[in-house]
């Protein structure tokens, strides 16, 4: 049974009560979006760090760039 604890500042009492089924579903809802974030967030550094290192090896055998490449190396 998953719970919360709920102190009272003022009185310094602690709590602890069941989460309700509405609180269960935002928690997994919670989970489901950030994993879907994390998952896109680690997508997204893959595809910089792969271009960055298409653009190193262009660089090195004197080939063009493309712009997106180029704009990964501007700082």
């Amino acid at each position: 049974v998953l719970t919360k604890v709920v102190v009272d500042c003022s009185t310094g009492i602690e709590e602890i009560i069941p989460l309700t089924t509405e609180e269960i579903a935002q928690r997994e809802a919670d989970a489901a979006a950030f994993a879907e974030a994390e998952a896109s967030r680690i997508a997204a550094e893959e595809a910089k760090a792969a271009l960055k290192a298409s653009a190193k090896a262009k660089l090195i055998a004197g080939q063009p760039l493309t712009a997106e490449e180029a704009d990964t190396l501007v700082i």
